[in-house]
């Protein structure tokens, strides 16, 4: 699968874990250079304290596109690692 946003994929991996219609990519199969830390910080009863990435891609911004869970609860442990997207990414099937 690859994620895509402003013509250019941000992250592709084979190896995607969906929750609640969301897919989390590996950490380390995103390009890092479009991520940037934002302050933002959602919380979820069962997964935790979601943390965001703002995606800056040419010059274009979006804010808060990418959360992850850095200590997700027990029940989402599957999600730990990973980065999920929103707001615009679209997404791809190889």
């Amino acid at each position: 699968m690859k994620a895509i946003w402003n013509n250019t994929i941000i992250a592709e991996s084979s190896d995607i874990v969906t929750i609640e219609r969301n897919a989390y990519f590996p950490i380390e199969s995103v390009k890092r250079e479009y991520l940037h830390e934002s302050n933002s910080l959602t919380d979820c009863p069962w997964k935790g304290t979601a943390s965001y990435y703002t995606l800056k891609v040419h010059d274009q911004t979006n804010t808060d596109a990418a959360w992850f869970y850095p200590n997700p609860g027990k029940l989402a442990e599957s999600i730990k690692n990973r980065v999920a997207f929103w707001k615009g990414v679209k997404f791809v099937n190889d």
